[in-house]
């Protein structure tokens, strides 16, 4: 996928098309191809070469990789430039297919399915916001609403405001007073996408000492997100702490995208800023998407993926979440539909880390899911899932455990993941993280005791050490445990 925006050209290379499409390389150049356009009406000469050298890379490294299929996109600066055709042409010659030049109406409706397709229930306003351009759309779950475009990009609100940031602050003002669609979102969320607004919350992350440093579902409540822009639109951005987590590159823009979100959660009233790391690209790919694959959950698909590739039996743990799902009933723990989908998601991940020497495989489990490149996926929930597997490897102590992830988990999230931990060791036990087992075995409470039933024939899984460890899970809920035999 090779997109062609106003501020950068970037290339992207897919694994295949997929519900969880995960990046295999990943390369961007900032171009600037909208420079001067506000003034000029023309795509400047330097920004031009500057991107036909990229993508002349960018087909040489396609071809290197052996992709097999090319999609080109291109947004607000070629589609208004007055020598944009030629620079179309040009582009086509180097990639050898056709451009899928984009109008700001399909690049609401992409950047509606970017989140859609990367963030599990959305409800809010989605927000792209490029170089030349910034488009806002209603999202309901996987309906897309209304959507709006205004020319609000850094680099065309640079040159409008003359580099100042407070002309800069009125013309947003004047702009997204007309917005009908902002106006529909109050106290929900606000889906913020865009290179520019990803190196704000990389910054705020940073200067608060936040534990994770995935950008994707970063949620920041509406008015510290307005405080934090209104001191990022207004400092000398080289002052700034912690300034250096931002490329120099991206730093000369950093203002203009901090006074464009201050404004829309002005306009807006929003809940939340919520982060997404998928836009138009990943929007376009869900739309080549069939009905029955966009449907599926992309969470689960990445978490079936690592399955695949790292357990010793992907059909074992596929096998595990409805019997844990028993398990909860037994002792007791309800559990809403988020924390069914988190426990279904962590049941896959249960033996991921097998290969890892026994003294670190809490450890590299939970590093190895709390930084994954999943989607589908928030903050407490990553968490969620990698404290079930350091708690299914190490067992119920949390002295090892650093306090910066737990930091992540609400109160809940930490007793489900404790409680799903003592599950898999039980599960783990009597296994071995072989499929076959665990259908034929089940979990049921009797009065005050937690019984393991197990079948005739499986009776000699039984033993000490699975006495233990279900004498620990029993303990979460004040039960004594028995391994019965029918």
């Amino acid at each position: 996928m090779v997109d062609i925006g106003s501020n950068s050209v970037r290339l992207v290379v897919y694994e295949r098309l997929s519900r969880s499409a995960t990046p295999i390389f990943n390369e961007k150049e900032l171009c600037g191809l909208a420079r001067g356009l506000e003034a000029t009406k023309r795509l400047d000469p330097a920004a031009i070469a500057s991107a036909l050298a990229a993508l002349r890379r960018y087909r040489a490294l396609a071809d290197q990789i052996g992709v097999s299929q090319i999609h080109v996109l291109a947004t607000a600066a070629p589609r208004e430039a007055e020598n944009g055709p030629e620079f179309v042409a040009a582009v086509e010659a180097i990639t050898g297919v056709p451009i899928h030049m984009l109008s700001g109406k399909e690049e609401a409706e992409l950047t509606a399915y970017g989140v859609i397709s990367g963030i599990h229930d959305a409800h809010g306003i989605a927000g792209d916001l490029g170089g030349g351009s910034l488009e806002v759309v209603d999202v309901h779950g996987d309906t897309v609403g209304s959507g709006e475009t205004f020319p609000l990009g850094g680099l065309r609100l640079a040159e409008t405001a003359q580099g100042s940031v407070k002309k800069a602050e009125k013309i947003i003002a004047d702009a997204l007073e007309k917005s009908e669609v902002l106006k529909e979102g109050s106290k929900r969320d606000f889906y913020a996408i865009g290179g520019t607004w990803r190196s704000l919350a990389r910054l705020q992350m940073r200067q608060k000492g936040y534990p994770l440093h995935v950008t994707h579902q970063y949620a920041i409540e509406a008015g510290e997100a307005a405080e934090f822009c209104k001191m990022v639109a207004r400092r000398d951005v080289d002052s700034l702490d912690s300034i250096e987590v931002v490329s120099r590159n991206r730093r000369p823009l950093l203002p203009y995208g901090a006074a464009v979100l201050e404004q829309v959660i002005k306009t807006m009233k929003p809940s939340r800023i919520v982060m997404s790391a998928l836009g138009v690209r990943e929007g376009h790919l869900y739309d080549l998407l069939s009905a029955e694959e966009k449907a599926l959950d992309p969470l689960i698909v990445a978490c079936e993926e690592l399955a695949l590739l790292r357990s010793r039996s992907p059909r074992h743990a596929a096998e595990l979440s409805p019997w844990a799902g028993q398990a909860f009933e037994a002792i007791g723990l309800d559990e809403t539909e988020e924390e069914q989908r988190l426990r279904h998601a962590a049941c896959l991940l249960a033996d991921i880390g097998w290969r890892v020497h026994p003294e670190y495989r809490g450890e590299q489990s939970l590093n190895l899911i709390a930084h994954a490149a999943f989607i589908g996926v928030d903050h407490p929930g990553r968490a969620y899932l990698a404290l079930t597997n350091f708690y299914r490897h190490e067992g119920l102590i949390d002295e090892a455990l650093s306090p910066r992830i737990r930091e992540l988990a609400p109160t809940r999230y930490m007793e489900r993941a404790r409680a799903l931990g003592a599950v898999l060791r039980v599960a783990n036990m009597i296994s071995g993280a072989m499929p076959g087992v665990m259908p034929r075995t089940r979990l049921e409470r009797d009065g005050k005791k937690l019984v393991l039933v197990l079948p005739h024939d499986l009776a000699p899984l039984g033993g000490a050490r699975v006495e233990r460890r279900l004498a620990t899970l029993a303990k979460t809920a004040g039960l004594e445990a028995i391994i019965g035999i029918e």
